[in-house]
């Protein structure tokens, strides 16, 4: 398990050995010594500054670690639960780490929002990217496993406990109908017909007057394997209207990149350089003037939307999450790699 990290590693290095290890903390040694931890909150926090994913450990690194030493192994549960952290390294009179005791997950429920926020799922387009699939079902019914993704998406909002959920439906809605009536249910599920194509947006003006606080939207194909509550505390406290939650992409150009100048002069060249952006994953905490300020059923893409706001200087942000956490079933492949990840 990968848990210690160098000043001058990248923080992109840092991120995939986060993901890696799956502990959200990572110790920044120096000839063996503690000097520092970097946590996926601190990097986060960088990255929401507009800071480079190839900018150097130090840069974001809290150099005033929590820390226990030998002997006092006993206080590691309290002291976690006291600062709000995962691990706590027990080191000797030297700074040197001897253990690491980490905070059990396994022991405690996943947490909660602060409210019970209503969760809009998107469930109305074609799914053509998964035709033939798609010709038969409906995207929001495609098995993951033993359940389709739409109830993956319910299940997983549930456990934040959230209890409502409105599902906007067009295509084969009569089959999504059907197969949710059939369940045993101990959330409330509404249906919300769409008579014709809204887009990724417009299907939310139909529901003016129902939603009076901060709710999700998230499209039916996807699943954010992340802490979602940071998010939402996020976006409560940054006073955003919308807020976007983004997710790290790593690609790696196949080919000599060549960079010309004037006369056609070479000035530079690179050999397979790697890209790194933020990309949408679909997934949004919206607060309701956005439903009250659409024109109503009328067709809409969810990103002009967020395009109008910002235009007219209205706070749009984005929660940064790791590459690995973002599921995305819109294409072959990710559906594979999504029923490795969920279908047990």
């Amino acid at each position: 398990m990968q848990l210690y990290i160098k000043e001058q590693n990248t923080i992109l290095e840092a991120m995939e050995m986060l993901e890696k290890n799956n502990k959200k903390v990572l110790f920044v040694l120096d000839q063996n010594i503690l000097r520092a931890a970097v946590t996926d909150g601190d990097i986060r926090r960088w990255l929401m500054r507009g800071g480079e994913v190839k900018a150097q450990v130090k840069q974001v690194a809290n150099y005033q670690p929590k820390y226990l030493h030998e002997g006092q192994a006993h206080q590691a549960e309290s002291l976690m639960k006291e600062y709000g952290i995962e691990a706590v390294p027990i080191v000797d009179e030297d700074l040197v780490i001897k253990d690491i005791i980490f905070l059990d997950d396994s022991e405690y429920k996943r947490e909660k929002f602060a409210k019970d926020i209503s969760v809009v799922i998107m469930a109305g387009g074609l799914g053509s990217r998964l035709s033939p699939y798609t010709n038969i079902l409906p995207k929001p019914l495609i098995p993951i496993g033993d359940y389709p993704i739409a109830e993956h998406i319910i299940n997983r909002f549930h456990s934040y406990g959230c209890n409502q959920f409105y599902m906007i439906v067009n295509y084969k809605r009569n089959m999504i109908k059907a197969y949710f009536d059939e369940l045993k249910k101990d959330y409330q599920l509404e249906f919300i017909a769409e008579e014709k194509a809204l887009g990724t947006g417009g299907g939310i003006s139909l529901l003016r007057g129902k939603i009076k606080e901060t709710f999700v939207l998230t499209n039916c194909d996807i699943v954010i394997d992340d802490d979602l509550t940071k998010a939402y505390r996020q976006h409560i406290e940054s006073n955003n209207v919308i807020t976007m939650v983004c997710s790290l992409k790593n690609f790696t150009i196949p080919y000599g990149v060549v960079n010309i100048g004037k006369d056609g002069i070479i000035e530079s060249m690179q050999e397979k350089p790697n890209m790194s952006f933020f990309t949408n994953t679909g997934c949004y905490f919206v607060e309701p003037d956005v439903i009250e300020d659409l024109a109503y059923n009328e067709p809409v893409d969810f990103p002009s939307i967020i395009e109008r706001y910002m235009d007219e200087k209205k706070k749009v942000g984005i929660y940064p999450i790791s590459e690995d956490a973002w599921l995305d079933m819109g294409q072959f492949d990710e559906l594979e790699r999504m029923k490795e990840r969920l279908g047990h």
